[in-house]
């Protein structure tokens, strides 16, 4: 009975980070938005180089000398006593073995209350996870093309129940500086369980994400497309509260077209003046604004807000992310610059 509420209650909460694609995999808080600035651009974002050492965290081949003795903090609260947060810090050992970067994610589910098979209330119990990574990148001589892994240690921890796993991010980019066109491949979390909950081996949550971002030469903006869950082309399902009845008491199922499973791969986001002290960033995450879609009723679900201000070695960053009516989540960010 304990294992059943938690995990109805850690259902609920994955279903409205994840969804469909969700529910199939173990350690699902590996797919969290690590930092308010991938948060606020629709989330998933691969193909940011510059100076922010948060995006190592969705692909690994974003890493680079810019990063160098940055450190970046983010919280956040999604719901009830849910609680997220992520650490990352990059360091340059030398020009020529180019920069390392060291990451934490960790979630805590708060804390549940026990009832036995009968009902009866019994201890208090908690949920978290959390995973530690390594990641390293190479620019290949001569050219813009850069390569990157990173490597993860994965700790879990639901009730009584605990497993340990592991897991390897492998991603790509090349920069097109001509027309400042970054062009991006990630795939993630390729790994298993190094021990299981209770004897069952349950499958990590493989993904990958292919992205596109241009800067516009005459106007301060950076646009960006990331498209998700490539691993699998069909993410949509049949919402029984949109099915149609009949006159004669039968439902017929809501269905799919094509182009709605196609959107529902597309995340967007632009980001205005990003290469300025203060920057403004907006997205859109078409699956999560269809699967959270309400019948006859507009709640902006999918939609993102959010900015960035830096301060001399400091740069604080905020995203407001719009779920649903009754669950939205900020996320807030610290990044200090040790040079």
């Amino acid at each position: 009975m304990l294992k059943k509420l938690l995990l109805f209650s850690l259902f609920i909460i994955c279903s409205v980070s994840y969804s469909q694609i969700g529910g199939k995999y173990t350690y699902q808080f590996l797919n969290l938005v690590t930092s308010p600035r991938q948060a606020a651009l629709g989330g998933k974002v691969i193909t940011i180089y510059d100076d922010d050492v948060n995006q190592v965290h969705f692909n690994p081949a974003t890493i680079n000398a810019e990063m160098d003795n940055h450190l970046a903090l983010n919280y956040g609260s999604y719901f009830k006593e849910v609680t997220y947060g992520t650490a990352s810090y990059a360091y340059t050992y030398d020009r020529h073995l180019q920069t390392f970067q060291a990451g934490v994610n960790y979630v805590n589910y708060g804390n549940f209350e026990g009832f036995d098979e009968n009902g009866q209330p019994t201890s208090e119990f908690t949920g978290s996870e959390i995973a530690l990574s390594f990641g390293y990148a190479y620019n290949i001589p001569n050219t813009t093309i850069h390569l990157g892994a990173s490597a993860k240690l994965i700790s879990s921890s639901l009730e009584t129940y605990h497993s340990f796993g592991g897991a390897l991010d492998i991603g790509a980019l090349f920069i097109d500086d001509r027309n400042d066109v970054n062009w991006a491949l990630a795939i993630r979390n390729i790994g298993t369980q190094f021990s299981t909950y209770n004897g069952t081996n349950e499958k990590l949550p493989l993904e990958i994400i292919a992205g596109v971002s241009q800067e516009l030469e005459n106007v301060p903006i950076r646009w960006h497309l990331t498209l998700e869950n490539l691993q699998q082309w069909n993410i949509a399902f049949s919402n029984p509260v949109r099915a149609e009845s009949s006159f004669d008491g039968t439902d017929t199922e809501e269905k799919i077209s094509f182009v709605n499973n196609a959107l529902r791969h597309v995340i967007v986001g632009v980001e205005l003046f990003p290469k300025k002290a203060f920057n403004l960033r907006v997205g859109y995450n078409f699956r999560r604004a269809e699967e959270l879609r309400l019948e006859e009723q507009r709640n902006f679900s999918g939609v993102s807000l959010g900015f960035g201000l830096k301060l001399n070695k400091l740069k604080f960053n905020y995203s407001y992310s719009r779920y649903t009516l009754a669950g939205n989540t900020s996320l807030f960010g610290l990044t200090i610059n040790f040079q």
